[in-house]
């Protein structure tokens, strides 16, 4: 039989994950994700329902001028594929695909549905862990490069290099920034990379013990991230382990390679290179393109390069080059998280979108050249971008797209001493495609918000003068819990309105948010990270957080989850207790990727529940559902929570809140 939880409550009014409700054959699990899939919006729903009016706006207008969106591609794909959607479907040889049915309960190879998703989602856990970690290391090789004199680049955050240095066991006494800096990223690229069994040295200086002896009793310490993707990948190729537990062991250790390698890991070092957040405000939405200037967006997860474009961007040099072809100046705008990196730590880099809505962005006319890099960079982008004349230049070998210009790295990263060069190169492109697009129209919907921005631990301390005050308010209620709301977002549910609708609901209940990433994108544009978002907060907290503090705090981009991770920690160091027992949680409604999953999985690991409004893969297996929805709740005190409608998804945080207040006894 196949457990089924919550995937019919939504349509069923049933109350909670965990229930008796059963399905005993394929075409009970089949029925199971029709009614699913009846939850998903059209493109005509988004355009009614989507919560911001600038991407209503702007649909109406791609709509008139023809210009196909994600939108109308997610509605030609309907009905979607019972097969997939319930993680049922194996393509790992070339003797299938196989797919599990009432008639045929095994593949050719004798692997059932169990082992089939669990197999399934490895691979897409292994793939997180590859992502954020590849990315990361060309920001630890840069780390290392400018520490070595060879990268031209200053160390911005000697604070936070020091800091992290003494954590991982570096003597710092007579030491140069540039010889810590070094050292420093040897550490976290062996941390990624090891091959021959040893110690984590990051997972082993920051997380707490009472994990590290959980995970240790667990058996799922990691060596490397490397090495953990590459088991993970030998695990679930042809013929090698046919044990569905033995699986879900390698996918949570995939899961501590990405939390402590692929995320803090990379942030150790980005902080290190560029500095930590600055506190500030920005303009957020389409309203604040500016017509006239010379019009980049920036878009991707390496900031790398971005943060020397910017740099340049800002030089007299090209501004006045920039004049001369008839343009106000330079404008930087960002698209997903490469934008919000240079956002936080540059300023005057304006959030327009996260990736789902970047056709959105490109179809205002406005933008004169588009930087892409890696990760969330769909290759429709270049459709709409012929349309209007946008010059798109990809800077990484790892992410190309057809008939974009190419100015990056190269793949063995060998040509980092020519980064000035390149973002030299790509400014004076820019420049150049503002002259060319002059007789393009222009569609730019008027709305525009402010934001606060740069949140973070050391933030906190500052604003506070001890993280003890913001655990005082935690213990007391003036703070009912924390949530970490992040993630990407997905066309199976209604476009940034389950974020927006799952923030309303948590900030009324005196719930204080952390975001960061993609899903931050509509806290930003509509309003949730001003200070005006107090009038919509419970009393409790709004009185603790007036007059200058919002009650969504903007943390960054998707990897500044190491931000919220070390926000729980500290709060937790402070109460004297383990983050496991805390009231915390973590919720991506809208996740739709690899990483989504490993980030998801990161937070669990610490014991903290996840919380979602759209399913992973795994309807097909009684085992692997149950498993992740009930038996990690024994072994690492967390499950995973999945409810389509996002009110109700709400409801369940703030129970589950409620609940571990009231085990510490706290009113």
């Amino acid at each position: 039989m196949f457990y089924f939880r919550s995937l019919m409550y939504h349509h069923r009014h049933l109350d909670t994950i965990g229930s008796d409700h059963r399905i005993s054959t394929s075409n009970d699990y089949n029925e199971a994700v029709n009614e699913y899939k009846k939850s998903f919006p059209s493109k005509a729903d988004v355009m009614k329902n989507t919560p911001d009016p600038a991407v209503r706006e702007m649909l109406g207008h791609m709509e008139k001028l023809g210009c196909e969106t994600c939108f109308d591609r997610f509605d030609s794909q309907k009905p979607h594929c019972n097969f997939g959607m319930a993680g049922v479907c194996c393509r790992n040889c070339n003797i299938g695909p196989c797919r599990i049915t009432k008639k045929s309960p095994r593949g050719v190879c004798g692997a059932d549905a169990d082992l089939i998703v669990a197999r399934n989602l490895l691979r897409w856990v292994a793939a997180g862990v590859a992502a954020h970690g590849a990315r990361g290391r060309e920001i630890m090789l840069a780390l290392k490069k400018a520490g070595e004199g060879v990268l031209d680049m200053p160390i911005s955050g000697a604070g936070k290099l020091k800091k992290a240095a003494i954590q991982l066991g570096v003597s710092t006494r007579g030491k140069s920034v540039e010889k810590l800096a070094a050292k420093v990223a040897d550490i976290l690229l062996e941390d990624l990379a090891r091959t021959v069994p040893d110690k984590h040295k990051t997972l082993s200086a920051f997380a707490t013990g009472e994990r590290i002896q959980k995970w240790k009793e667990l058996d799922i310490l990691p060596i490397s991230a490397y090495h953990e993707v590459f088991e993970a990948l030998h695990r679930t190729t042809t013929g090698t382990d046919g044990d569905w537990k033995n699986i879900m062991k390698q996918f949570l250790r995939c899961g501590l390679a990405f939390a402590w390698s692929s995320v803090l890991g990379s942030s150790i070092a980005m902080d290190s290179l560029f500095g930590l957040p600055v506190r500030s405000t920005v303009k957020a939405n389409l309203g604040a393109l500016k017509e006239g200037y010379v019009n980049i967006a920036v878009h991707g997860h390496s900031p790398l390069l971005v943060s020397e474009i910017v740099k340049q961007g800002r030089r007299e040099k090209y501004i006045q080059l920039a004049r001369e072809k008839g343009a106000l100046g330079i404008q930087f705008y960002g698209i997903c998280c490469s934008g919000l990196s240079a956002m936080y730590r540059y300023g005057g880099v304006i959030p327009l979108s996260n990736a789902i809505g970047a056709e959105l962005v490109l179809g205002t006319g406005a933008l004169d050249l588009w930087v892409a890099d890696v990760q969330d960079v769909f290759p429709s982008i270049m459709d709409v971008a012929k349309c209007f004349k946008t010059t798109v230049v990809t800077t990484s070998d790892s992410g190309r797209l057809p008939g974009a210009e190419h100015y990056g790295y190269d793949h063995h990263h060998a040509n980092l001493n020519e980064t000035v060069k390149l973002a030299q190169t790509i400014i004076e492109r820019a420049i150049e495609s503002f002259a060319e697009r002059r007789d393009v129209p222009v569609f730019i919907p008027q709305y525009e918000v402010d934001a606060e921005i740069g949140f973070s631990v050391e933030y906190a301390v500052s604003r506070f003068g001890s993280i003890a005050v913001i655990a005082d308010a935690l213990k007391s209620g003036k703070i009912r819990g924390v949530v970490n709301l992040v993630g990407c977002n997905n066309p199976r549910v209604m476009y940034e309105k389950a974020i927006a609708d799952v923030t309303q609901k948590l900030i009324e209940n005196n719930i204080l948010v952390l975001t960061n990433g993609c899903a931050s994108f509509p806290l930003l544009k509509l309003g949730y990270c001003n200070t005006q978002a107090l009038e919509k907060t419970g009393d409790a907290l709004r009185e603790f957080l007036a007059p200058d503090l919002p009650p969504v705090w903007h943390m960054g981009e998707c990897l500044d989850n190491a931000r919220a991770s070390a926000f729980f920690r500290a709060l937790a160091d402070a109460l004297g207790q383990d983050i496991k027992d805390l009231p915390f949680a973590f919720a991506s409604p809208e996740w739709s990727n690899e990483k989504g999953v490993a980030a998801a999985l990161g937070f669990r690991l610490l014991g903290i529940n996840s919380y979602h409004s759209v399913y992973p893969p795994v309807q097909g297996s009684e085992n692997v559902m149950k498993y992740l929805f009930e038996d990690t709740k024994e072994t690492l005190g967390s499950v995973m929570v999945v409810e389509v409608d996002p009110a109700k998804l709400a409801d369940r945080i703030i129970s589950d809140i409620n609940q571990k207040r009231n085990a510490l006894s706290w009113n």
